[in-house]
């Protein structure tokens, strides 16, 4: 299953550093340009 996801759940994961389970559950994430822009941006994620 692909999901596209915002960067809330994204935030929220890498808080308890368990990134993984987004794999685990959907297999392939995809992230808009925006979303991507917004993570990457920020160093305190």
């Amino acid at each position: 299953m692909i999901v596209v996801s915002d960067a809330t759940p994204i935030i929220s994961f890498l808080k308890i550093n368990r990134l993984d389970i987004l794999n685990k559950l959907f297999g392939e994430v995809l992230l808009p340009e925006a979303v991507y822009e917004e993570l990457t941006s920020n160093s305190a994620f």
